[in-house]
């Protein structure tokens, strides 16, 4: 949306939840402008006029990005709120400054350059995602979380390319965490819960402030049933909210949100998929999000949003509960093997690592598979020697912050696989984040990182696209930056205990909703891609990966994807993240030839 005031002309991407406030603020102070309409854009630009761009934007709660153009001084300004819930992207091309809040907006400038970032490339297949604030394409940055970039014109409208700004934060999601871990919340647990309930009613009570017809997700799961909890707490009829199901088995928590539904007396609808419904949607993804992408939980998302938006305009989430409070598996396993391990010298562990890499993942499987009939149960696991080799890479971790890369990564060897690539590609430390973090505790370090890279480069992207790509708007009340501020107070203790996770914010759900239709083995938004990719999938997935096109293509060595595919194809591996993330990038590659 576009709006003008006086020496402000905006363009803005998303919502202002605390508008009414400020403007009641602004009338109160004497700032008594003529109100035109009843807009948070308009209040936005009111604020900015009253009380200058940095202290309003410290006022603002809400999901935002927006380009304000200063006409008094001829500055540019582009601004993204704290966590990143909204995309902006910018940069330089043929001696100008362009920027929008998608890729494809920029593609049509005519002096467009389409080069992909071999650097980029290699972290995307690392990870699943590029990370910020690289794009896939050289020159085109993503602004960080919570700053502000500030571009002077010299002349008429030309860009004064001597000068290339950095963006300064606003709001420092370090500074934060710091603050957090190293002054702690000290209150008693009942007073930490009825705080966090209170904080949550009113991030959820503001989010439900909308003009058209509103629901929510619900899986069932700690995190979305907390939010339609809270949210039919505070309406007068029944909330409206959507799931999707599969009837593969281990992959359907469509009867665990019916359970939940059930018992809060939500309005429900739920909508069973299949591999039919993902082979639809396929064609789509490389468009709506605009870079390789691949989390493949964007299938049943978009599936979701897709049957959210029949019914309605606007969708509450429960994205951000795991990294506020701990929800993640590998937060208790990947802090167990570091105690285990961690006390052990590293050079001792970079040999027992070596050790394990001197036999190939193909060599160990032979190995087990020869004594198979000596194993337990547990240990008679399909890529053992894969999983050899991931163990090693963490293993040999010098540090707990390297360790957690190791962990997350899926591609390990990019250097080989891409063709071009960086030596040494490694976790994204060149996203304004500093790599060193200010933790020694594995489990600080790795909500952290997912703090700062996860949640905003990954899951916030994952939703944003999909919700958008069916004119769909969510909300994420977890996100809420008081919500952020209080969980980084929270002691360890409050966030994970005896196994499990989140427990602070299940003592605020069991108020709402019975233990017993809640406690269960966390599953995840998964779908059973393994399983397609051998069906339905197979043909699409072959087509991608012809060896003749990835050696035409040039950005691939196609010898080691080949492999793997051949490997899942026979049932003995599952390769799916690994194929994924390339088939993803091949369809997205094949969206852009014309660009």
């Amino acid at each position: 949306m576009s709006s003008e005031c006086g020496r402000y002309v905006i363009v803005f991407n998303g919502e202002i939840y605390n508008f009414c406030h400020i403007r009641e603020q602004l009338n109160k102070e004497g700032f008594c402008p003529q109100w035109r309409g009843h807009s948070d854009t308009e209040v936005i630009l009111a604020a900015i006029a009253a009380w200058g761009l940095h202290q309003a934007v410290e006022r603002f709660v809400g999901m935002f990005a927006f380009a304000l153009w200063d006409r008094s001084e001829r500055v540019l300004y582009l601004v993204r709120d704290r966590i990143g819930e909204k995309p902006l992207y910018y940069g330089w091309m043929g001696g100008s400054f362009i920027f929008g809040s998608e890729l494809k907006s920029l593609t049509v400038y005519p002096a467009w350059r389409g080069e992909i970032n071999h650097h980029a490339l290699a972290r995307y297949l690392q990870y699943g995602y590029v990370p910020g604030p690289d794009s896939i394409y050289r020159g085109i940055l993503k602004l960080l979380p919570g700053t502000i970039l500030s571009v002077g014109f010299a002349g008429k409208g030309t860009y004064d390319e001597s000068n290339h700004p950095e963006p300064k934060p606003y709001w420092s999601a370090r500074e934060i965490a710091s603050r957090g871990v190293f002054n702690p919340f000290r209150g008693t647990e009942p007073e930490a819960r009825e705080l966090l309930e209170r904080l949550l009613l009113d991030a959820v009570k503001q989010q439900m402030v909308a003009d058209v017809p509103l629901g929510a997700f619900l899986s069932g799961g700690v995190d979305s049933s907390t939010i339609v909890a809270l949210m039919q707490a505070q309406s007068s009829r029944p909330v409206k909210t959507f799931t999707i199901g599969f009837n593969e088995q281990g992959y359907n928590e469509a009867e665990h949100a019916r359970a939940v539904s059930r018992h809060l007396l939500t309005d429900h609808t739920e909508l069973y998929v299949n591999s039919v419904d993902a082979l639809a949607v396929l064609p789509k993804l490389p468009y709506l999000y605009d870079e390789p992408f691949a989390d493949s939980s964007q299938i049943p998302t978009f599936l979701v949003c897709e049957l959210t938006r029949r019914h309605v305009t606007v969708s509450l989430s429960g994205d951000g509960g795991d990294e506020l409070f701990g929800g993640y598996n590998r937060y208790l396993w990947g802090r167990r093997i570091w105690d285990a391990i961690g006390w052990v010298p590293q050079c001792i562990r970079g040999s027992a690592a070596s050790a394990i890499t001197l036999l190939s993942p193909q060599t160990w499987e032979n190995i087990f598979h020869k004594l198979e009939p000596l194993l337990s149960d547990r240990l008679k696991q399909r890529n053992p020697g894969d999983k050899l080799h991931k163990l090693a890479g963490v293993i040999s971790a010098s540090t707990p912050a390297m360790m957690y890369q190791g962990i997350v990564s899926q591609w390990r060897d990019v250097v080989s696989l891409v063709r071009d690539s960086p030596s040494g590609s490694s976790f994204p430390t060149s996203n304004g984040y500093s790599w060193n973090t200010p933790f020694s505790d594995l489990t600080q370090i790795m909500m952290y990182l997912d703090l700062v890279t996860y949640l905003p480069d990954d899951i916030l992207v994952k939703v944003d696209r999909a919700a958008m790509g069916v004119s769909l708007e969510t909300r994420v009340p977890f996100l809420d930056h008081r919500v952020v501020e209080f969980a980084w107070q929270l002691p360890h203790s409050m966030k994970i205990r005896k196994g499990d996770g989140k427990w602070l914010l299940r003592q605020v759900l069991y108020k709402y909703v019975p233990r017993e239709l809640i406690e269960r083995p966390k599953t995840g938004f998964s779908v059973p891609l393994g399983n397609w990719l051998r069906g339905e999938l197979r043909d699409w997935a072959e087509a991608l990966l012809d060896e003749r096109r990835m050696i035409s293509e040039g950005f691939f060595n196609p010898t080691l994807i080949r492999q793997k595919w051949l490997e899942h194809l026979s049932g003995r591996y599952n390769w799916q993240h690994n194929l994924w993330g390339i088939l993803m990038f091949q369809a997205w590659l094949e969206t852009t030839k014309d660009t």
